[in-house]
């Protein structure tokens, strides 16, 4: 694996894992129309983007059982197979979206997860994975039942650690109190909806997992796109996914426009400065789509990139507060 200038490595919370600045978010890497994304690119598209990752230096990459109907799973274990070293990277997936009708076919039962996990390993081409996240909470199951069932996923060696994902501050908090108290393994990261179009999470999740060393490596840091491209502008993925259109609005185009005038100010693409943002506020990694070459290359040259507090605060000022969304 690379060691290429301005790609480094950090601990995963409080964890002796190490991972790159940079996660790879594989969502868009799958059958084109499975699971309902019809962007994604198909497997002879996908692995140049997973051979570029590795070769500069990326080893996390970060992919969900739900993600193009499984076929993401596959593409991405297959490619990370032929690229890269196993004991070099630090693989993660996901558990809670339906994968199949019927009953127990979604959700974070015993049942659900024992199956799921498997299921994924499969999928992946691996016998464990890095880091095994509840997509989501399940307010249907009791959380000691999720708990324990992870923890059981843990000690039979199917997975190394458990992260979890988008949920409130209070919930995370009796997830791992319960975890602790029952001697059941803790979530070490929190996968939330952080940029700086949404920053919810400012207000309880953040500070709740500064304290307790828990590592933060948000979804959509660049507000799919949102911080990328002039605030009008459009792409196939823009005007076809249906759950986006719900997470930003109008009043967040001056935060775009602003972003754009560091970026050009500092002669740098627009990502790169959205990106060393959330660094600036403490995230471990940030989870990275890539469609284009050119969005690793951007994400890879933004870790070397430090923004002063003037630059900040001109950034946020616009910022007004959200409905909370991306829990369901």
């Amino acid at each position: 694996m690379s060691t290429l200038p301005g790609v480094n490595y950090v601990k995963l919370g409080s964890t002796g894992l190490d991972v790159s600045r940079i996660c790879l978010g594989c969502m868009s890497y799958g059958v084109p129309n499975r699971g309902g994304h019809p962007w994604s690119l198909d497997e002879d598209a996908a692995r140049p983007f997973i051979k570029r990752a590795v070769e500069s230096g990326i080893n996390f990459f970060d992919t969900a059982n739900v993600y193009s109907d499984g076929t993401s799973e596959e593409i991405v274990g297959r490619a990370l197979a032929d690229f890269a070293n196993r004991d070099e990277i630090v693989l993660a997936t996901k558990v809670h979206g339906r994968m199949h009708p019927g009953p127990n076919g979604s959700g974070l039962s015993r049942k659900a997860i024992l199956a799921e996990i498997d299921a994924s390993l499969r999928r992946l081409g691996t016998d464990y994975v890095d880091l095994y996240q509840i997509h989501r909470f399940d307010r249907s199951v009791p959380i000691e039942e999720t708990l324990e069932a992870l923890h059981e996923v843990v000690k039979a060696g199917k997975a190394r650690y458990i992260g979890a994902s988008s949920m409130w501050a209070w919930q995370f908090s009796k997830a791992q109190y319960l975890a602790r108290a029952h001697g059941w393994t803790p979530f070490v990261s929190m996968q939330n909806h952080y940029n700086l179009l949404y920053r919810e999470e400012e207000r309880e999740m953040l500070p709740l997992c500064a304290d307790q060393g828990v590592g933060v490596i948000p979804w959509s840091p660049l507000a799919r796109g949102r911080l990328t491209r002039p605030w009008d502008s459009a792409t196939a993925r823009s005007e076809t996914d249906e759950f986006g259109k719900r997470l930003y609005r109008e009043g967040d185009r001056q935060i775009v426009e602003r972003l754009a005038d560091v970026a050009g100010q500092r002669g740098v693409a627009p990502a790169q400065v959205g990106l060393a943002w959330l660094w600036a506020k403490g995230v471990t990694a940030p989870i990275v789509g890539a469609t284009k070459l050119g969005h690793l290359d951007d994400a890879v040259a933004a870790v070397e990139l430090r923004l002063d507090q003037m630059e900040i605060d001109r950034l946020e000022e616009p910022y007004e507060p959200h409905s909370v969304v991306g829990f369901v």
